[in-house]
């Protein structure tokens, strides 16, 4: 599978999201993923699945080494010590030593940056991530974040799909080496709809999804998008076997619209657009 490289970190292009996915169906559709292909797999504290996520890596009999494993901290445990302490916690329940990729899943404005920023770089000095990052940052705590970070952030996790223009914050990121992490990519379900991603689909014998996702990858941004059916599981995979043409891209960028963006929690920070 293809991967984005940012700071030595290898993340591969496609990941599947395990959010609202719990206890056995999170299990079976984990070990489904990696026999299906997946190599990255995406979870959080706060999705309460991260016993189900591991034990479904463990049964799918795919070396631990070869698949990328991201998990979250939740924004009320961001302080020093309480984040380390965090980690642990889901190192237990994932039952692994380490994860590939750890990152701050909100900010939070009553802990300061630098504490939270300075107990990540902790972890990762400590080797129990081998890479972290932010999630739903704007760009001003990208900035902030990336002066006081002593270790690389390799990744912004943010929510991206053919409706939101995200061109800002995908800019500022990148400015700092960043990969860009998409959730959402879908849009909750309005993506298969959409008549023209339906006609750009049908143009390849594909479906409106498999468009959206390949527009998203095709500008190296990685989707994660999130299912509990299996046979979308290998429709989403099936995004990596073709290429839109640079006017479908075009076509698609068309489809941004003012008032798009699906996720803005009460934790969420001003966003830029």
């Amino acid at each position: 599978m293809d991967v984005i490289e940012s700071h030595g970190a290898r993340i591969p292009v496609i990941g599947f999201g395990t959010m609202t996915l719990k206890d056995d169906v999170c299990v079976a559709l984990v070990d489904a993923a990696l026999r299906l292909g997946y190599r990255h797999l995406d979870t959080a504290q706060n999705y309460g699945n991260e016993r189900a996520v591991g034990e479904g890596l463990r049964r799918s009999g795919v070396r631990r080494e070869d698949v990328f494993v991201t998990t979250k901290v939740w924004f009320n445990r961001l302080a020093a010590g309480d984040l380390e302490r965090s980690v642990d916690e889901s190192l237990e329940r994932l039952a692994l030593p380490f994860v590939d990729l750890l990152l701050i899943h909100w900010p939070n404005a009553q802990i300061p940056l630098a504490h939270s920023i300075g107990a990540l770089c902790k972890v990762k000095r400590a080797g129990l991530a081998k890479h972290i990052g932010v999630a739903n940052f704007n760009m001003a705590m990208i900035e902030e974040a990336a002066k006081l970070a002593a270790e690389p952030l390799v990744a912004l996790q943010i929510e991206v799909h053919p409706y939101l223009d995200q061109t800002k914050i995908i800019a500022a990121a990148r400015r700092h080496g960043m990969a860009v992490v998409a959730y959402c990519p879908l849009a909750r379900g309005k993506v298969p709809a959409d008549a023209v991603l339906q006609r750009i689909g049908r143009a390849h014998g594909k479906s409106p999804a498999q468009a959206a996702l390949r527009y998203l990858e095709q500008q190296a941004i990685i989707p994660i998008p999130r299912t509990s059916k299996r046979e979308r599981l290998a429709e989403n995979l099936g995004s990596l076997d073709f290429n839109l043409s640079a006017a479908e891209m075009a076509e698609i960028d068309k489809l941004k619209r003012p008032g798009s963006r699906i996720v803005s929690p009460p934790q969420a920070p001003q966003w830029d657009t």
